[in-house]
């Protein structure tokens, strides 16, 4: 037999080389590859050969080729116990001592599905990257559980992975907060108010745009034209002033920047720690927003830049099917896309096994990154083909859009609290919770409701749009978070009663008898874990996880009302199906963890 975890990738090993061996003795032919896929539930059998693309290579009727390899796969190879073919599949039926087998290797291994080795290349994952006029909103949420799911997904892979973020903390919308606190303000602190410092910052934004529009329309009454107006309305102009006055080092200006970032920083640093996410780098763009120009300048000798007439600095990418970009205005500032370049080579200056960056920002940056990539690429850089924007969709509620300048966010703190009383109410509905004490119950309050959060928009494709609805999230039923996590408590009582019971939990597992089908499924699902991980860091999509765990929690929940566990009477079979219900808790909780969602005990 093959060694434990690597039986499955093991048997298509096996059987590929063992295909190849019929082809040629019964054909006379050499087959190049052979093509794999899981048995349709309709039919019997575990894995499944395709037929059709052999006939390049050998001529016949699928069906007959089909039943000739079958055999010979029968006779040849033990742990195939039978077969049949449909049409040009050839459904192969491997016996119950490969699965057990299997089992028996992997279900005390503490870490299944992850790789231990850690790769010496190492990926930069950024997200979150607020700016530091305003809360975390429910868009950022979506961000912030994107890229650290993703982070988490890409360690179990085998990679190194460093978490980071780029706070915006210069510009004109920080100036916009500065002012508006130093006109309006009377001194307020976030002591004084009893706000967390992001939410007072962030009111000041929305008192700035206030004040901007009353001066318009007041302008607009005079007869000032519209264009004019928002241009020149002086609370706007003494924010430019401001700015300018940043850039210059004033230490009043800079003096007042540090102390209202600050505050921002402290509020962040909760909203993070209570969403359950982290970093290890912070980037500033008031340390950064000056690289790149040098960069720049090195291309323009190089030919990979060139300079217009007014002294603007550009790229063409049109043969690459992209536009010209400018990198450089003509008074020599540097734009967007130039601090990024820097950033990047920063990046991998700063750590030197980067071989890869991802970047998690909205899908309205499709196009930046686009031309980023190719121009770091263009400037000679090796790692500049291993770098992904991991583009997401925005989240949507019932109510509509957010818009920030307006106080109309849906505020990350907030909407956390929501969850959690939504949590509340519909377990107290349930009556799930009488043994609880009332701390046990906040605690596991808010453990359901930041699991239905995460989970609800962490199982959705990255790319798509959603509609966020807090209600629809805590479900007890369902493709929910709630849902596992007590299929996940459910699992802990039966172990506690198994144990009491003196069920023995080392005792390797037999066949006495053919395996239950139900058995047999949940093992198949759990073989499926390593390849899951390796796909989703793939694909940069905790969605594959997230729904992978559902399918498990769906097999098992059809396992425990169809196969008697602690009523068995035959202890072998009763150990091994108490082993199975605590690997399948230890992969849902394994799952849920590169989610960033915590499973509870009890429920």
């Amino acid at each position: 037999m093959l060694p434990d975890k690597l039986m499955l990738m093991g048997i298509k090993t096996v059987l590929e080389a063992k295909v190849k061996e019929a082809v040629l003795s019964i054909f006379n032919a050499e087959l190049p590859a052979v093509e794999f896929q899981p048995t349709r539930k309709d039919f019997e059998g575990d894995i499944t050969v395709v037929v059709f693309p052999m006939l390049r290579v050998v001529k016949g009727n699928p069906a007959q080729i089909g039943e000739q390899i079958g055999a010979f796969l029968e006779e040849h190879v033990e742990e195939v116990s039978a077969f049949n073919v449909v049409k040009g599949f050839l459904n192969i039926v491997l016996n119950d001592s490969f699965y057990v087998d299997f089992f028996n290797g992997i279900k005390d291994e503490a870490n299944f599905g992850s790789v231990e080795e850690v790769a010496a290349d190492a990926v930069m994952v950024e997200y979150s990257s607020p700016n530091t006029n305003k809360p975390l909103h429910l868009g950022h949420i979506r961000n912030n559980l994107l890229g650290y799911s993703v982070a988490e997904i890409l360690k179990a892979s085998g990679k190194k992975v460093y978490k980071t973020q780029i706070i915006n903390d210069r510009g004109i919308h920080i100036c916009k907060s500065m002012l508006a606190w130093q006109k309006m303000g009377n001194g307020e602190t976030p002591e004084s108010t009893g706000l967390k410092g992001d939410k007072l910052v962030g009111n000041y934004y929305v008192a700035f745009d206030k004040a901007y529009k009353a001066e318009i329309a007041k302008m607009l009454s005079d007869g000032v034209d519209e264009k004019v107006a928002t241009k020149e309305a002086p609370i706007l102009l003494e924010a430019q002033q401001m700015l300018i006055k940043w850039e210059a080092g004033d230490d009043e200006i800079v003096s007042l920047w540090k102390k209202m970032n600050g505050w921002v920083y402290d509020g962040f640093e909760i909203t993070y720690k209570n969403l359950g996410v982290d970093f290890d780098q912070l980037y500033y763009e008031s340390d950064t927003y000056l690289l790149g120009k040098d960069v720049v300048a090195d291309g323009l000798k190089k030919g990979v830049f060139f300079k217009k007439d007014d002294g603007s600095v550009w790229i063409d990418l049109t043969e690459d099917g992209l536009d010209e970009k400018i990198v450089l205005r003509s008074d020599g500032t540097a734009v967007y896309m130039t601090q990024d370049i820097g950033t990047a080579i920063q990046r991998v200056k700063d750590y030197s096994d980067i071989k890869g960056m991802v970047y998690t920002v909205g899908n309205e940056q499709d196009y930046h990154f686009k031309v980023l990539f190719l121009i770091l690429k263009k400037l000679g850089f090796s790692w500049a083909e291993q770098l992904h924007h991991l583009s997401y969709g925005m989240v949507d509620l019932p109510s509509g859009k957010m818009k920030s300048r307006e106080g109309t966010v849906v505020d990350a703190d907030d909407l956390m609290v929501e969850m959690t009383n939504t949590a509340k109410k519909i377990s107290e509905e349930l009556g799930k919770l009488g043994e609880y004490s009332e701390n046990e119950k906040q605690d596991l309050y808010k453990m359901v409701g930041l699991g239905a959060l995460k989970y609800y928009i962490l199982k959705v494709d990255p790319k798509k749009r959603i509609l966020f609805d807090p209600e629809e999230s805590v479900d007890f039923q369902g493709n929910t978070g709630p849902f596992i996590q007590y299929t996940y408590a459910r699992i802990q009582s039966i172990l506690r009663k198994a144990k009491d019971t003196g069920v023995d939990f080392n005792a390797m597992a037999e066949v006495s008898d053919n395996l239950h089908p139900k058995e047999k499924e949940l093992i198949k699902q759990l073989q499926l874990f390593p390849d899951m991980i390796q796909l989703a860091a793939t694909n940069f999509s905790p969605a594959l996880i997230a729904n992978y765990v559902y399918d498990l929690v769906k097999e098992f929940n059809s396992f425990y009302q169809q196969v008697s566990i602690l009523g068995e009477t035959n202890e072998s079979k009763k150990a091994l199906r108490v082993q199975l219900s605590k690997k399948v808790s230890e992969v849902v909780e394994s799952g849920f963890k590169l989610l960033g969602i915590e499973v509870p005990e009890r429920m």
